[in-house]
């Protein structure tokens, strides 16, 4: 017994003193991600961490643009390889949208049409489109205006909103997944977001390539919240939730209940038939019901890459598989709203994991995803 309790009291100790460290280095946002990722038996982010964050409320009208459901709807099951895929890399929800009408869903166990998960970087477009969006509204001047009109700390810089957006900020931001000390990591579990968005500096010539960082997203989201004088989710709800006849309500995490401040950067929950009107939006031009919701030429800049051979325009990944010109939103664990204009197609599928095999800038998941739409539509 005497060794049992000397064990007990080192661990408590230990434990004690670790934790006093992780505040006085302010570290401590790794021990909200231990909380919340390892006391609920994950090893990483997931989809369903909506509940263990502050959230503010995304708010949908009062009406709801439901969705046809095609002529063909639930005559088509999946294929084999489709099952396959979504098996291995667990997806809630698969939906295929065909004419504007919606062909085929599945969800998996404890998943329905209504059910909310973490879209991650999926949000990355919804902003860039609350981008457009504030620029048609004339809150923003256009893409090439500069930074240093919200924070003069960036007085002198060259980096535009526009280079925000399309990932060609120069931000010594360090894009890390696994690290716990990681600016990553801070961003998704600390408590003061702002200040460490703000202590990026430009150490990279802007504008000139692209380079995929999460905190360029996050300036950007921050800086639409100033120019419009509004929370970022009930800009959301107004600009796209509403006139768009979003089915429910949405939840975007914030910092904290004290600063409020919405991870731009990723984590609108919400489900797969309201993520894919995003996906119509952008396929009909920015129109929706009979109004310009968006303006024409944001979105025709949005979804075509913005540097040669480079996969990514405004917010949007860009992919030309098959020879079709793709157009994506896209999620760390997989999570797509796929869409290709030419067919007339939105692909959706949300959930837990996915291939870590790439080709292309693509993981091997994306394409199983369109191929199994195309050899499904095919059968009829």
């Amino acid at each position: 017994m005497g060794v049992l309790k000397k064990i007990l009291k080192w661990t408590i100790i230990t434990v004690a003193l670790l934790i006093i460290t992780a505040y006085t280095l302010d570290y401590e946002y790794i021990l909200k991600g231990i909380r919340v990722v390892y006391f609920t038996g994950h090893v990483t982010a997931f989809i369903d961490d909506y509940p263990h964050f502050e959230n503010d409320t995304i708010k949908k009208g009062t009406f709801t643009d439901e969705w046809p459901l095609h002529k063909n709807y639930a005559t088509v099951v999946a294929t084999p390889t489709l099952k396959q895929a979504n098996k291995k890399f667990s997806t809630v929800a698969y939906a295929i949208i065909k004419n504007d009408s919606l062909f085929y869903e599945w969800y998996a166990k404890g998943y329905n049409a209504t059910s909310k998960t973490n879209s991650f970087s999926m949000a990355k477009s919804i902003v860039s489109s609350l981008l457009g969006k504030a620029i048609m509204d004339g809150y923003i001047k256009s893409l090439d205006q500069p930074i240093s009109d919200f924070y003069p700390q960036y007085k002198g810089k060259k980096t535009t909103v526009g280079d925000l957006s399309s990932m060609a900020s120069g931000l010594d931001w360090v894009e890390h997944y696994t690290s716990p000390f990681s600016l990553t990591a801070r961003a998704n579990y600390d408590d003061d977001l702002a200040s460490t968005i703000l202590n990026l500096k430009i150490t990279e010539p802007p504008g000139q390539s692209f380079k995929y960082l999460s905190g360029s997203t996050q300036l950007l989201g921050m800086i639409i919240q100033k120019a419009t004088k509004q929370q970022l989710a009930e800009y959301l709800s107004k600009s796209f939730w509403q006139p768009l006849g979003f089915q429910t309500d949405a939840l975007w995490q914030l910092d904290d209940s004290k600063n409020k401040l919405a991870k731009a950067f990723c984590c609108i929950s919400s489900n797969a038939r309201d993520f894919a009107r995003f996906g119509k939006l952008y396929k009909n031009h920015g129109y929706w019901g009979g109004k310009q919701i968006l303006d024409s030429s944001f979105v025709a800049k949005a979804t075509k890459p913005r540097f040669e051979g480079q996969p990514y325009g405004y917010g949007f990944w860009i992919s030309n598989y098959k020879g079709k010109h793709i157009y994506a939103m896209r999620g760390i664990l997989g999570q797509y709203v796929i869409t290709i204009p030419e067919d007339n197609l939105i692909i959706v599928r949300l959930g837990h994991k996915r291939s870590l095999n790439f080709s292309k800038s693509f993981s091997s998941d994306f394409y199983t995803y369109i191929d199994e739409a195309y050899a499904m539509l095919n059968t009829l």
